[in-house]
Order: C-alpha cells, then sequence, then structure tokens
C-alpha cells in the first residue's frame, strides 16, 4: 500500500479544511470521512500502479526503489487484481458516506458533482498504470497529480462544508499540487533508465534529466512561492503572525534544490522525494495548527 505516500495525500485535506474552520465552518465527522475516502483513494492508486507496472513489465530488476508487491512474489497478480477490487469498492463506500454527510451543505448539482468527482477519483487512480490506455505511459501523471492531490483536494473539501468558492483557496492549491507533482518528478528521475527502457513515456524521460531538474525547480520554486502569498495574505487580512511558521518547513527545499542538482546517481532522488513529502505534510499541518491558535 506504500504507506509513506500517505501523508502527502492527507496534505490537501487538512489545508482546506483548515482555511473552512478559519471560516467559521467546522464538522468532525466531514473531516474524518474525507480523510478516511482520500487515504483509500490512495490506497487504491498504489495497489493499480502496482499491478499495471508488473503486468507491463516495468517493474523489473533493473528498477530501482523499494520492491513492489506483484514484482516480488509477495502477492499474485490474481491477489492484487482483488485488493484493487476491494480498495475501489471501499473508496466508493467511504465516498458515498462523505457526500451524503455533506449534502446538506451542497446544492443538488453539487451533489451530483460530487458523485461525478469520485466516479472520476476511481477511474483515475486505476488508469494511472492500468490498462493499454494507461496515461502514466503518455506523460499525464504529473497534471493528474496536480489536480488530484492540489486543486481537487483543497477546493474539493473547503466547498464540503457549504463554503462558496474564494478565490485564497487557489493559492494553498497550487502549492500542494505542484510539490505533489515535484514528489512524482523526483520518483520518475530515479525510475528514468527503466521507464525510458520499458516505453514509459513520463515527463523526464521525455525531457531528459537535465530538463527535468530544471523543471523541479520549477515546480518547487512556483509552489513556495504560492505558499507564500497565501500567508502573507492571511497575516495582512487577519494580523495573526503565528500562521508564519507555517513557512519554516519550506526552508529546507534551498539546500533540496542544491542537492539535487548535483545528483548523479538515481538512488539518490529517493532520499530527496522523501524530504519533499515530509515539507509538504509538515507545512499543512503547521498551517492547520496556526490557523487554529489564531
Amino acid at each position: 500500500m506504500r504507506l509513506r505516500t500517505l501523508p502527502l495525500s492527507l496534505s490537501g485535506i487538512i489545508v482546506g479544511s483548515a482555511m473552512a474552520g478559519n471560516s467559521g465552518k467546522w464538522d468532525s465527522l466531514i473531516y474524518c470521512l474525507a480523510i478516511f475516502t482520500t487515504v483509500l483513494f490512495q490506497i487504491l492508486s498504489n495497489l493499480a500502479n502496482d499491478l499495471g507496472d508488473s503486468q507491463k513489465g516495468t517493474d523489473n530488476e533493473d528498477r530501482i526503489g523499494p520492491m513492489r508487491g506483484v514484482q516480488s512474489g509477495i502477492i499474485s497478480e490474481k491477489g492484487m487484481k482483488f485488493g484493487v477490487i476491494m480498495a475501489a469498492v471501499l473508496a466508493v463506500v467511504s465516498a458515498s458516506f462523505l457526500i451524503c454527510t455533506s449534502a446538506h451543505n451542497l446544492s443538488s448539482q453539487l451533489v451530483w458533482f460530487y458523485i461525478f468527482l469520485a466516479v472520476l477519483s476511481i477511474l483515475a487512480a486505476i488508469m494511472y498504470t492500468v490498462g493499454k490506455s494507461a496515461y502514466g505511459y503518455y506523460g499525464f501523471g504529473d497534471l493528474m497529480v496536480f489536480l488530484f492531490f492540489g486543486v481537487l483536494s483543497v477546493l474539493g473539501v473547503f466547498s464540503l462544508y457549504g463554503l462558496s468558492f474564494e478565490w485564497l483557496t487557489l493559492m494553498p492549491a497550487f502549492t500542494i499540487g505542484l510539490w505533489s507533482t515535484a514528489v512524482l518528478n523526483l520518483n520518475n528521475m530515479r525510475d528514468f533508465e527503466n521507464d525510458r527502457n520499458s516505453q514509459k513515456r513520463t515527463i523526464v524521460v521525455q525531457l531528459g534529466l537535465s530538463k527535468a531538474k530544471r523543471y523541479h525547480v520549477f515546480l518547487i520554486v512556483t509552489g513556495f512561492i504560492s505558499w507564500i502569498l497565501l500567508i502573507t495574505s492571511i497575516v495582512y487580512l487577519t494580523g495573526h503572525w503565528i500562521v508564519l511558521i507555517a513557512v519554516f518547513p519550506s526552508i529546507v527545499f534551498y539546500r533540496h534544490l542544491k542537492k539535487v542538482a548535483v545528483i548523479s546517481e538515481p538512488r539518490d532522488f529517493d532520499g530527496e522525494l522523501k524530504k519533499v513529502a515530509l515539507v509538504t505534510f509538515s507545512s499543512s499541518i503547521l498551517f492547520a495548527i496556526a490557523l487554529f491558535i489564531a
């Protein structure tokens, strides 16, 4: 289930819920169901990714990184298919409870929109690497991570609390989305050679390693700028200086970018991947704590 990926997937939910709470709207049940649903979507994606990459031969002896379930023989392909189906069923059940619980905050059009979004999320999780049209093999993984981890996560959960769209929510949506995409980019830089040999045309494979590093700088720096704009806007509007603590984790990015620039051994990207995921998650936690205190 790749448990180390789960905290990153929660960042958008935490930030969006914190902003909703700061606007006077909070519902513990909605928050818990949103967290649970997001975790299930991420587990579904991870299991489907294990299955799809194994079927396509991308998970092989040349691959760098943690050994996968089907690749290692710990679980059979049939067993993994069953796991994917069970994760999808649980995700549907959890998403249904979440939508029902939030229905009193939503118009009938929005309820149908969230039903559509839940179905789309399940399809996106499975089709990343599974099937002949797996979009992860055509370079669309970055866009989907940006949308689902960032934009849809932050804006989606914010509306579940009964709040209308606010421009300020776009800033953390972009930040979480860009930094989550940066995690995927590091993963793809680590797997560059094997992905290229396996015909998995990620953005890194299409750009080449050198340009992919510049792309990574863009993701991190643009996300940081958006995060700074969010924090300074909240300080300006509310006068709560404590929100500035949410900036501290991202200071790590200076050394991170310097390290990424000089990495020549693909497996060294793995350690940097963990740093970006941890900075993103810790930034969201500190942001939520600061708004709660304020």
